[in-house]
């Protein structure tokens, strides 16, 4: 699509934009619904999007994990850098495969299929599916929990803009390598069938609109919607005071390593305000480890970390209703990052196991935001942990990712969200009815926390506890966060708890791991016990709502000698809040 200066009526602006909205999300259930995998069928670990020619972001599937829709434009750009660099054209039948984690991609395992738009014989735009595969051909099987990858190469396959489909003819090579490389290929290779199918929709579908219109319409429609989003931002950050706002946060590394270097990393944070522009800076964050996974990529995973949590603070759609998200919410944020450190590393540095440290540095970015903009914010998140359970069963890989939910902190107004994806994740937690009829799998028990939490006017959201038991041999490898840091308090809140992670051998022995596990080799009977981490509060747990509290004592996950300690709240055996003990006691700490 070129750039414009035609006209074109509000109206017809928005009808086209609705319409570009809705063909992406209509290409996400599509693939949602032919996916073999329950990473996207019951997860939603995928993305759609439209681009332009270019590579500006058009419109994205709102009902799919941002992390995966927020990337394409990226991946677009980067394949068609890969092209040109190769003196390869996009032609009509194309469908292009991507997964380069220095050229937009998010991790290797998101791979992306890209099918371009043309218009009477010129290309106009690109609809694309992004989706997280079980394996990718790494080191050991699954696609996340890969935390000893020394580089690039040991995280799996790369594709730097393969054509999988060559002007309509499929490109059989590319096909057997897939099948003939990747375990579990029958759930793999099907999932990406399922992507070109649902890419191929929004294509046609986005042919279809700009017939309608014409291109003339389509492309100023296009240009008006994406200035009415920058508009939008630029008013939402010159609402703020100008300044600079700093804020540190860390992340666990490899608390077991002996190397300094890789474990108790800080990520730092500089948001600058200059009238109706927005500077992060991500200076003071720990140099990249150039042999361990937990890099992030600037593109595709740093960029999208850093733009949601802004749009997600300044533009809440709870507060300014729909929000177009498309290229022009992110052209007044300049982000800065020096190279070769864990936020902008070099290659062939891995970047596999980026999920983690992603999303606290989101954390982090709301943290800066807090300071200026405090009653839109949540306190301290709590940060997921992603499972990679796999074993063989006559001879045949079975591999399954669990995405262990987090929590988030508590809100001006609200309490965090108990055992919820946080952040830039948005991904479901899989029913234990899918895992169990699919996979030598149990799960014993599936809680909220007792009494873990961060205290405050409202309270931090809660973890959970989920258990798994093999049923067959296998193995396992864990890619987590937030064993050693507790999710921050806020504004005279507490901070949350942290995450914990056992292991239980069948002959009872029981063992505390660290938040990363490289592959390890399980017994039918071995267990796992998951301790998700608690969000932090938000205010002083003095003034929370006395209700509130008697609430949580009631639905047990509060008891009243917590309740007393850190609330200053009194409730008798039998359930009932004493109200003047409670305000005698409140007063007591008050004097």
């Amino acid at each position: 699509m070129k750039r414009t200066n035609g006209k074109v009526d509000h109206i017809t602006a928005s009808v086209i934009h609705g319409a570009l909205e809705n063909i992406a999300v209509e290409m996400g259930y599509k693939l949602m619904r032919m996916s073999y995998s329950s990473i996207i069928r019951e997860s939603e670990d995928f993305g759609a999007a439209l681009v332009d020619s270019e590579g500006r972001g058009l419109a994205e599937s709102a009902q799919s994990t941002p992390l995966q829709s927020g990337p394409i434009p990226g991946y677009v750009r980067g394949a068609l850098r890969a092209l040109a660099d190769r003196d390869e054209t996009v032609n009509p039948g194309d469908v292009i495969m991507h997964n380069d984690a220095y050229a937009g991609a998010s991790h290797g395992p998101d791979v992306a299929f890209i099918v371009p738009v043309f218009h009477e014989d010129e290309l106009i735009a690109f609809a694309t599916t992004t989706a997280h595969h079980l394996d990718i051909g790494a080191l050991t099987p699954g696609s996340c929990g890969i935390v000893d990858a020394i580089d690039a190469y040991a995280e799996g396959l790369q594709f730097k803009a393969i054509k999988v489909y060559d002007a309509g003819k499929k490109v059989a090579p590319v096909w057997h390598l897939l099948r003939d490389n990747i375990r579990v290929s029958n759930l793999v290779v099907g999932d990406m069938e399922a992507q070109i199918a649902a890419a191929r929709f929004g294509a046609e579908q986005l042919a279809n609109l700009i017939e309608r219109y014409g291109q003339p319409t389509f492309d100023a429609a296009c240009a008006a919607v994406m200035d009415y989003s920058e508009r939008l931002m630029r008013q939402a950050i010159a609402a703020l005071p100008d300044g600079s706002y700093r804020a540190t946060t860390y992340i666990d590394g490899y608390l077991d390593d002996p190397e300094p270097a890789r474990r108790e990393l800080p990520i730092m944070v500089t948001i600058t305000i200059a009238g109706d522009q927005m500077t992060v800076d991500l200076t003071g964050t720990a140099a990249q480890v150039s042999d361990r996974p937990i890099n992030m990529p600037l593109e595709g995973t740093v960029d999208i970390a850093i733009w949601l949590t802004v749009r997600s603070v300044l533009l809440d759609t709870a507060i300014h209703g729909h929000i177009p998200v498309n290229d022009g919410l992110v052209r007044p944020i300049h982000i800065v990052v020096p190279e070769r450190c864990l936020a902008n590393p070099e290659f062939p540095a891995p970047t596999i196991a980026r999920f983690c440290p992603g999303n606290q540095l989101a954390d982090t970015v709301m943290k800066a935001l807090a300071q200026v903009a405090p009653t839109r914010v949540s306190a301290g998140v709590g940060n997921l942990r992603v499972i990679a359970f796999s074993g063989l069963q006559n001879s045949e890989h079975w591999v399954h990712m669990e995405i262990f939910e987090g929590s988030y902190g508590g809100r001006y107004g609200k309490d965090g969200m108990d055992a919820v994806d946080t952040l830039y994740a948005n991904t479901r937690n899989n029913p234990i009815e899918d895992i169990e009829s699919h996979l030598p799998l149990r799960v014993r028990r599936y809680e909220l926390r007792e009494n873990a939490y961060g205290a405050g006017e409202w309270r931090g959201g809660l973890g959970s506890i989920r258990e798994f038991e093999y049923l067959s041999d296998g193995a396992a490898a864990v890619e987590g966060e937030g064993h050693k840091f507790p999710p921050w308090g806020f504004d005279g809140g507490k901070d949350g708890q942290v995450a914990g992670l056992q292991l239980v051998r069948i002959d009872g022995s029981r063992q505390d791991l660290p938040s990363k596990v490289p592959h390890t080799a399980l017994k039918a009977g071995d267990r796992f016990i998951c301790v998700g981490p608690a969000g932090g509060g938000y205010g002083d747990p003095f003034k929370r709502n006395p209700e509130l509290v008697l609430d949580d004592v009631v639905d047990g996950v509060i008891s009243p000698e917590s309740a007393m300690r850190d609330f200053g709240v009194v409730i008798s055996k039998d359930l009932v809040l004493d109200q003047s003990a409670t305000a005698v006691l409140r007063d007591s700490r008050a004097s």
